[in-house]
């Protein structure tokens, strides 16, 4: 071997260790990966680092006088760590179909496969015919090294013929993370028969466990993804849930006060809690982000029904000259709501709350200030949780932000910023 390929398979083989490494370190720390997926990784990168460090050892022992058989022994343990994860493949496709490896006969057949290649594995240093090693410590192919292979070769086949059978019960990525990480097993394996190139067989493992997890980590963060947006899709269909009880009560009483006294205000107030009532529940219906202008005539109805009951004692101001974005659903409506809640007192100044709507560079600002009583901003109470489930929302549906503050006069500022890519 010239002094230039072995600094390059030295360079090759020390890549492909240090990436196994790095591999197995992601897989350990990093989250996001399912139980199944993170034990299945860590076997996978473990057995490279084996493979990777037998080649290792490999190269270095060639150039010290030791026995021809410990050669023998690395080659033997880089060729075996080379078969294991073919089988490993084997099963991440059958769990990924959801099918049970101990009664997969594709499984089976892979195993009986990787028991051929391990007999005439365990006979080559008796036999000579596929391998050898010389008096000066160097491994040869035999004349027959190409069958030694040949099992190998027949199990990434019977991969990708299980695979591509399997396509409508794997996810997208699942598949393409699959074909990724066969591929280059192929081809370096298809090389292999003509031209003896261990170390380019170690980094090609390697690279297509690192591509495979990359993919495999990815869909499982978009499933997450998926998951919070449904979590966040049933938070809003509990803030349905959480209407108060007296609030129904109270409109309920003050209607049938009126019938007598004002039928024509009972009329209103009537249509104004229907409006009210119906734009909840379509609210919880909608699984995506709604126009601005919804949700505001979804407060302008409710704040309706509260004017009706406190009479002088709520003053609102509208100045929302830009409504043409979207936003999630239940988002102004409950922010005014906990203003009228926990500003309200009856026995001082009439609460003031104010509605804007404001154009910046970087999107639409929703402005809503009150000069009630407040409340703490830091803590744990009722308005606080309804606060950071519309931040969470706000945040997974249209990227947008809230923040919370007080202000100098008195009251509570919440201010709503909703990026310009939300824009009708």
């Amino acid at each position: 071997m010239s002094h230039w390929s072995e600094v390059f398979y030295f360079s090759i083989i020390s890549a492909a260790l240090l990436l196994s490494m790095v591999g197995l370190w992601f897989t350990a720390v990093m989250p996001g990966i399912d139980r199944w997926g993170k034990r299945f990784f860590l076997c996978f990168f473990s057995v490279l680092m084996v493979c990777c460090f037998s080649g290792f050892i490999e190269l270095i022992l060639s150039h010290y006088p030791v026995p021809g058989a410990a050669i023998s022994i690395v080659v033997f343990i880089e060729l075996l760590s080379l078969s294991l994860p073919l089988p490993m493949l084997t099963a991440y496709m059958l769990h990924a179909c959801g099918e049970n490896t101990r009664s997969s006969r594709l499984f089976h057949a892979a195993l009986g496969l990787l028991a051929v290649y391990f007999f005439v594995l365990a006979s080559a240093p008796f036999n000579g015919v596929f391998s050898y090693a010389t008096a000066d410590n160097q491994d040869y192919r035999g004349p027959l090294y190409a069958l030694l292979l040949l099992p190998l070769i027949a199990i990434l086949l019977l991969n990708l013929w299980g695979a591509v059978r399997r396509r409508a019960r794997m996810s997208h990525k699942a598949f393409l993370s699959f074909v990724i990480a066969q591929a280059p097993m192929t081809v370096a394996l298809l090389v292999m028969l003509f031209v003896d190139a261990l170390p380019l067989f170690d980094i090609s493992y390697v690279l297509s466990a690192l591509a495979m997890y990359s993919f495999i980590l990815s869909d499982q963060i978009e499933q997450d993804l998926r998951h919070q947006r449904e979590i966040a899709h049933e938070r809003a269909s509990v803030l349905v849930l959480q209407m108060r009880p007296h609030f129904i009560y109270n409109t309920l009483m003050s209607i049938h006060s009126l019938c007598s006294l004002d039928p024509q205000m009972a009329q209103q107030i009537t249509m104004d809690f229907t409006n009210y009532l119906r734009r909840n529940f379509n609210a919880v219906a909608s699984d995506s982000t709604i126009p601005f202008s919804t949700e505001l005539e979804h407060t302008r109805a409710y704040l309706a029904v509260e004017q009706a009951r406190y009479d002088d004692m709520l003053v609102v101001d509208y100045d929302t000259p830009f409504t043409r974005f979207r936003l999630p659903p239940l988002t102004l409506q409950p922010i005014v709501e906990n203003a009228v809640k926990h500003g309200m007192d009856l026995d001082s100044d009439p609460l003031c709350i104010s509605i804007r709507t404001r154009y910046t560079d970087v999107g639409t600002e929703i402005i809503v200030e009150d000069n009630g009583i407040g409340f703490d901003p830091s803590g744990e109470s009722e308005p606080h949780i309804a606060l950071k489930n519309i931040r969470q929302r706000l945040e997974m549906m249209c990227g947008g932000t809230l923040e919370l503050t007080s202000r100098e006069a008195g009251g509570t500022r919440v201010t709503i910023r909703v990026p310009l890519k939300n824009e009708e």
